[in-house]
């Protein structure tokens, strides 16, 4: 009996894989083992020896994934509660955790409802899609840096108008608003801190747009929550601009130090998107142990600042000593340092010289999270890495990279 013919989609998959390999993006995973009362220190393992290696790249922005204090209530609640939720939110899944970080969430942002997801990317995916799946005819207007998760919530929603204003540009979203038809439902979509460029977006200017022609707001502080305002409800709380923003989503992935993501708002759109969105309905729901930990971790940040002051600190630390080395730092208005590349494949060999014979960590972002030419690394200094670390990073990278990039950086 003959074998059946090869599919056509392996074929594929072969030449795509290839192509990528040949522009030097291809993707491979560094399993690092992370030690939690030795963070930002990691364990790795080169042919069968282990090392220790320190790292640049963890989006854990407050290390309070290893904090005794979220430690303490995960194992808690694991527990009281086990190791899973045992079903979706309505089968089951929903614990007096869920509804109590819920609470704790909507009144981080001063909303008076909010809705766990399993993950930041699912929260805006799903939400997202089920705002813009109620009513016919929805304009979107998208700024031009938004997460993938953003733009796949959008096009996830048929019969939707998106478009896409220039990154952080006030006057060409003005023109786009004032093109569209005054009646139509309309959303501007829009980050806080754009995490690829380290910049923050004019919060106030968008709300007052926004306003002024009718349009609702969705705001993703996915890389701003835990750590910026009085009480880490993000660049929106730190501006005073809150209770002007309709939707405000984020995560309990990185100032947080947890796992999911949520969404917080008017009752009536939270509920309505709890009751159409099948990412939410047809989800298991987060751990308890996940949840424990996540309500600790948000109950503690929004009492306690000093995390928030020192991660502030130790980023303008390392931009000064980056400066001082000449070293080819991009411009920066966050708590995110990046160094540009500038090139795919040498961004990879950057990164990986840096951790076999520097023992540093540091993700080489590549095409297509940023566009060709812009590639560099990101590095995230916690309140845990110490000046005597920065030294060593700033040591290595004198070392690995190329001195056009040095001399590009003097000029």
């Amino acid at each position: 009996m003959s074998k059946p013919p090869k599919h056509p989609f392996l074929d594929h998959c072969h030449r795509a894989l290839e192509d990528i390999r040949g522009q030097g993006r291809y993707r491979t995973f560094t399993p690092l083992a992370r030690q939690a009362d030795q963070f930002p220190l990691y364990h790795w393992e080169l042919d069968g020896v282990p090392r220790e290696v320190l790292v640049w790249s963890s989006n854990d922005y407050l290390a309070m994934g290893c904090s005794d204090i979220v430690i303490d209530a995960a194992c808690e609640a694991a527990r009281a509660h086990g190791a899973g939720a045992g079903g979706t939110r309505n089968i089951s899944g929903s614990s007096p955790l869920h509804d109590a970080l819920e609470a704790e969430l909507a009144d981080l942002h001063g909303k008076p409802a909010a809705l766990l997801f399993n993950s930041g990317f699912v929260s805006n995916q799903a939400a997202l899609s089920a705002i813009l799946g109620s009513l016919p005819n929805w304009i979107v207007f998208s700024d031009a840096k938004n997460h993938a998760s953003m733009i796949a919530g959008i096009k996830g929603a048929r019969g939707v108008t998106c478009h896409v204003f220039r990154h952080n540009d006030m006057a060409h979203l003005r023109e786009l608003l004032a093109a569209a038809p005054p009646h139509a439902p309309k959303l501007i979509a829009f980050e806080s801190v754009y995490s690829m460029d380290a910049d923050i977006a004019p919060l106030d200017q968008l709300c007052d747009l926004a306003e002024a022609y009718g349009a609702m707001t969705y705001l993703d502080e996915v890389h701003a929550v835990g750590m910026y305002g009085a009480h880490g409800g993000g660049v929106s709380e730190a501006m005073g601009v809150a209770h002007r923003i309709d939707v405000i989503e984020g995560t309990l992935a990185k100032g947080f130090g947890t796992h999911g993501g949520y969404i917080t708002g008017e009752t009536a759109l939270v509920d309505y998107v709890r009751s159409t969105a099948p990412g939410f309905i047809f989800s298991t729901a987060l751990p308890p142990m996940i949840t424990g930990a996540a309500l600790a971790s948000v109950r503690h940040l929004k009492a306690d600042g000093s995390r928030r002051a020192k991660l502030f600190e130790r980023s303008a630390t390392l931009i000064a000593k980056l400066d001082a080395a000449g070293l080819p730092r991009m411009a920066t208005s966050s708590h995110i340092v990046p160094l540009r590349i500038g090139e795919a494949a040498l961004c990879r060999e950057v990164s990986q010289r840096l951790l076999v014979e520097h023992g540093m960590y540091a993700t080489p972002i590549n095409y297509p999270t940023v566009p060709r030419g812009g590639e560099r690394l990101r590095f995230t200094p916690t309140p845990l890495h110490t000046d005597a670390m920065m030294d060593r990073l700033v040591e290595a990278l004198d070392a690995v990279l190329p001195a056009q990039l040095r001399q590009r950086a003097a000029a």
